[in-house]
């Protein structure tokens, strides 16, 4: 995933996330060290995304 300047804490991303798209659980999130990048791909399936249009819903949770 690119780097972007993190302003929102993980914990805020999930709750926005969460909120607009009501099917996803604190489940979908959980991941172990080292597996952050198969969170992400787990999340690009289940929103039915690509890669890019997630790392782009992400680099938008940072402006709301």
């Amino acid at each position: 995933m690119a780097k972007m300047n993190i302003t929102r804490s993980w914990r805020e991303q999930k709750v926005i996330l969460k909120r607009r798209f009501s099917f996803l659980s604190d489940g979908d999130f959980d991941f172990k060290d080292g597996q952050k990048e198969a969170m992400h791909d787990n999340l690009a399936v289940k929103l039915k995304k690509t890669r890019t249009e997630l790392e782009v819903l992400f680099a938008e949770l940072q402006t709301y």
